[in-house]
């Protein structure tokens, strides 16, 4: 039975719907006739910046092999990707409070553009430190956005149909997330030289001397370089048309109550907010090393990091067909109920991706998709409920501050797959004991959010 109370709480809305509902007594439009257009321009924005998500995570990989580092210092990419959201989500949040949410989207786009762009220096220099701070600045941008879209996105339009709102959005974002692993695979690792190997499976690139290697480096670095200087182009275009176009505002409180200090205590106080943020972080940590760390688990069954690819392409197609199951079924299952059953999906299929052999346990690992779907939306929109538009800003704010699992995890991850073995076994495998250990809290938490709720 749904309830409008709970988040995601249905699935979204046929397209018909959103036209036909307001002219349909008792029924409520996903979005209105007048927010339409700000609500397709701003789930736009989803799927951009599941797109720079997603073109990043196979470069741990490529970075690894192009500049011969370790599993470790090669994942310090995650680290400086995801630890930008980190540094940035509460100064986004205060700025949206005292300016407007399209002033966040532009000041978010402009720091994504200024970020991709970066890459050209970056590759010029041949400096990994500069490719780390060119995707900390982009994710500066990514924070604004995250912090913004989200809200905005429940804002637009009727409370009861806002959670509806929200997943209809969301499922833009593995869209974009499918582009930047298609631009990956096609336009980077399928075109790296120092990926190539001779008759024996051995990389070529090892064997070159210091002339021919550091030619081989300067081709693959640029071959890294300009999908993303192509993907500035395109936010700065996003960012004209979002200038131009009038966006819709909402009414700013004049209280002290709405301050921030006042909205953080408020927010503190909160069990379920509170322990949703520390969800959040796990949920985002099993993520990115599921989708980050599948290159170098398929490598190690002997296939090239293209071929691999092909394995991450299939996980986000699970992860964006069981976002629409799952949508379904919150209609009938509660949220924290649901959200508990999928986190212990998830800890069988990390388990079997740790002791089944072969190509089973990849196959495992790519399952863990379809379980991860619902996860993001779900502990957002628990985390969010019954809080006002004022405390929803700065409660976005620590959602999207959570994403800093995203950057703690996977180095630790590429620590121990650095060891080479542990316990008699493949130190890739043994590896995603990590996930498993997050699903093992996303699952409490969404039992204890169900009895709260």
């Amino acid at each position: 039975m749904e309830n409008t109370n709970d988040p995601i709480t249905g699935p979204a809305a046929p397209v018909a719907d959103v036209y036909r509902a307001e002219e349909q007594p008792g029924r409520e439009a996903v979005v209105g006739s007048k927010y339409l257009v700000p609500f397709v321009i701003v789930t736009s924005l989803f799927a951009l910046w599941g797109f720079a998500n997603d073109i990043t995570n196979p470069m741990v990989a490529a970075f690894q092999t192009v500049l011969e580092i370790s599993n470790f210092k090669a994942s310090l990419i995650q680290l400086a990707f995801y630890g930008g959201y980190f540094t940035m989500a509460i100064p986004a949040a205060l700025f949206i409070r005292k300016y407007s949410y399209k002033s966040g989207i532009l000041l978010g786009l402009g720091l994504y553009a200024t970020g991709a762009m970066l890459f050209y220096p970056a590759a010029k220099y041949e400096m990994f430190g500069f490719f780390l701070a060119s995707l900390y600045i982009l994710t500066f941008g990514l924070a604004f956005l995250e912090t913004t879209a989200n809200p905005y996105i429940l804002s637009m339009g009727s409370e009861k149909t806002a959670t509806r709102r929200l997943n209809l959005a969301q499922a833009f974002n593995p869209i974009g997330s499918l582009m930047g692993m298609f631009v990956a695979q096609q336009f980077i690792l399928s075109r790296l030289q120092s990926d190539r190997v001779n008759s024996q499976g051995e990389l070529i690139y090892t064997t070159l001397d210091a002339v021919e290697k550091a030619a081989v480096r300067t081709s693959d670095l640029m071959v890294i370089r300009n999908p993303y200087l192509m993907l500035g182009l395109m936010v700065v275009v996003m960012m004209a048309i979002i200038g131009f176009y009038r966006m819709p505002k909402r009414k700013e409180p004049t209280s002290a109550s709405s301050s921030a200090m006042a909205s953080f205590r408020r927010l503190i106080k909160i069990r379920h907010y509170r322990e949703g943020v520390l969800a959040q972080a796990f949920y985002v940590g099993a993520q990115i090393m599921c989708w980050t760390f599948i290159i170098q688990y398929a490598e190690n069954l002997g296939m090239a990091k293209a071929e691999a690819q092909n394995y991450n392409i299939i996980a986000m197609v699970i992860f964006l067909c069981s976002r629409f199951v799952s949508t379904f079924l919150l209609k009938y299952v509660r949220p924290g109920v649901l959200l508990m059953y999928f986190a212990f999906g998830g800890l069988v299929l990390s388990l079997g991706a740790v002791f089944l052999p072969g190509i089973t346990g990849l196959y495992c690992l790519v399952g863990v998709s379809a379980f991860m779907s619902l996860m993001f939306p779900t502990i957002y929109g628990m985390a969010l409920n019954g809080l006002d538009d004022e405390d929803a800003k700065l409660g976005a704010a620590g959602l999207v501050m959570a994403i800093v699992g995203g950057a703690l995890m996977p180095p630790l991850q590429g620590a121990i797959i650095d060891l080479g073995t542990v316990l008699a076994m493949p130190a890739v495998k043994f590896s995603f004991l990590l996930p498993a250990i997050c699903f093992v809290a996303i699952s409490l938490y969404g039992y204890r959010a169900s009895r709260a709720l």
